[in-house]
């Protein structure tokens, strides 16, 4: 199978299976997906969505989140991980909105990435998920379904947004992202991958392997 094919196949499967994929994570403006998204990182979107709702509440804004102390956002944020430095994020990220950005929520990875607690990953979702731009963010969940299954074989999330950006068309990047992860996160799973009811195993190297 030549990996035009494998991909041709692997894109088909998750467009019919799942034509309208999205990101599980609650939030109703750019603001709250910046904030959500950043506190998602090592963290289930299960346990973020958990905490959001009294946050937002609290503070709705990056003027309001700026205002905050990091003890304030520590007691909403408690009980996501690494709560210490995502609240240092949250306020400083906040500010910078002010300070930089007007208080909006920037669209270009140039600018997202300037942004404290931003990194690649975080910029792409934004990107896509705010701004529907073509962009294919690597989480764990990418990064392991695109290696395991031959779409990439990257060291790296940046090997692995590369060669899933060389081999997508640029209308399917974004679905792509959403499929790829939650394909990890339900199926093909770290430590025990449901293989025998995973309905692309039949293109997977991982599966053809074993």
């Amino acid at each position: 199978m030549t990996i035009k094919e494998r991909y041709d196949a692997i894109i088909s499967h998750f467009r019919l299976a799942n034509p309208n994929p999205t990101t599980e994570l609650h939030f109703r403006n750019p603001f709250e997906t910046l904030v959500a998204v950043i506190l998602s990182a090592q963290c289930t979107d299960k346990r973020v969505n958990m905490v959001t709702p009294a946050l937002f509440d609290a503070y709705p804004t990056p003027q309001a989140m700026a205002s905050a102390t990091t003890d304030d956002l520590l007691r909403y944020i408690g009980s996501v991980s690494y709560p210490n430095s995502k609240a240092r994020h949250l306020q400083a990220m906040s500010a910078m909105l002010i300070d930089d950005f007007n208080g909006q929520v920037p669209s270009t990875m140039e600018e997202l990435t300037r942004l404290p607690g931003v990194g690649r990953k975080t910029a792409n979702v934004i990107m896509g998920v705010v701004f529907h731009k073509a962009a294919i963010a690597v989480d764990t969940h990418v990064f392991r379904v695109a290696n395991r299954t031959g779409l990439a074989n990257g060291k790296t999330p940046l090997e692995v947004e590369k060669a899933l950006t060389r081999h997508i068309a640029e209308e399917d990047r974004y679905n792509a992202h959403h499929w790829l992860l939650l394909h990890g996160r339900y199926v093909c799973k770290a430590l025990k991958p449901d293989c025998l009811n995973c309905g692309i195993n039949q293109y997977c190297k991982y599966y053809t392997k074993k």
